[in-house]
């Protein structure tokens, strides 16, 4: 019989690759999305697929699952700042209570269970690069705390169901990651460069550019969630690409790119945006035997690719979700 998984945050960026990637492997796969970030359009491939089922569901209410389930990988969570900064509450809520929920599901049917956890938890880091060690430095009371402090809490969580009941966890902590399927209004840095280019408009700099960041493309994240899912190791896991770039440097990649004659503006650093990004993956070199494969230039190839096939419509939406039935939540 086919091992079945189930997958939350399906419909979303990291979620919907990562079906298609245990679809692949030859797993029956449930998706589990509320729809609140995701999108429908991500996995609208696999409508009809004999091994893939959708349910439509928010994770921080209870979850119930009929048959086995062998592996859950939580991945539902707003992960960009213009999402959790407008719904914080579900951000902070699917962090604590959609992770106990997940949790008491893998107990419940004796599965495996890896957390996305993020690069976020290490804050503005006084430790360059980022290794598994770091505690981070965080504000949990200022703008970016109630995704920073979802995480970090997920964590904990997530440790206490291993140490205490005996759950199978794994904890992966994800790094600036991109490739198709990303929103292209999401805020974040790449897709932004991108589509402002496709615009005609000014590349945004936000403080001098001097911050770093390290890009990992899908394809190698999948990869390396996928084989720490399936070894023996129960601790943090850097999953990222160290090759570091800072935001100036990046902004004149995408300009070279995409062949924009649009110049960079500056504009104010946000509240807390970390100073440097970069992971030190010796653990997933060593443990996983996982390193990044693609490179920038061929992985922002294939972005670009995918981003000039949207429609006008996508190209020019300024927002992706009405979040008011959430808002009051």
């Amino acid at each position: 019989m086919k091992k079945r998984v189930l997958i939350t945050g399906a419909a979303g960026f990291l979620g919907s690759h990562l079906s298609d990637r245990f679809l692949k492997e030859g797993f029956k796969v449930i998706g589990m999305d509320n729809l609140i970030t995701g999108n429908l359009k991500n996995i609208e491939h696999l409508e009809g697929h004999e091994d893939f089922e959708f349910i439509n569901h928010d994770v921080s209410e209870h979850i119930e699952i009929e048959g086995k389930v062998d592996y859950i990988l939580h991945f539902a969570s707003p992960a960009s700042p213009i999402d959790y900064l407008k719904i914080p509450i579900q951000t902070l809520k699917v962090g604590s209570l959609g992770t106990h929920n997940l949790l008491g599901l893998a107990k419940a049917k004796n599965a495996r269970i890896i957390v996305a956890s993020t690069s976020e938890v290490y804050g503005d880091p006084t430790v360059h690069p980022q290794t598994e060690e770091y505690w981070g430095n965080v504000n949990p009371v200022g703008p970016r705390g109630v995704y920073d402090e979802a995480k970090r809490f997920q964590e904990a969580m997530t440790m206490a169901y291993h140490t205490f009941h005996g759950v199978e966890t794994r904890i992966v902590r994800i790094f600036n990651t991109y490739g198709p399927r990303m929103r292209l209004n999401d805020g974040r840095v790449l897709p932004a460069f991108i589509g402002q280019a496709l615009r005609g408009e000014d590349l945004t700099v936000f403080g001098d550019g001097s911050q770093t960041r390290s890009f990992c493309y899908v394809d190698d994240l999948v990869e390396g969630i996928y084989k720490l899912l399936m070894s023996d190791y129960h601790l943090p896991v850097n999953i990222g690409n160290p090759d570091e770039i800072s935001i100036l440097d990046f902004a004149e990649e995408i300009i070279k790119l995409t062949g924009t004659t649009q110049k960079i503006i500056f504009k104010d650093l946000p509240v807390n945006d970390p100073k440097q990004r970069q992971p030190e993956i010796t653990k997933a070199r060593t443990i996983l035997g996982w390193e990044p494969k693609i490179s920038r230039s061929e992985g922002l190839a294939i972005t670009y690719d995918y981003f000039k096939s949207l429609s006008e419509e996508d190209l020019y939406k300024k927002e992706h979700n009405d979040f008011s039935d959430y808002i009051k939540r």
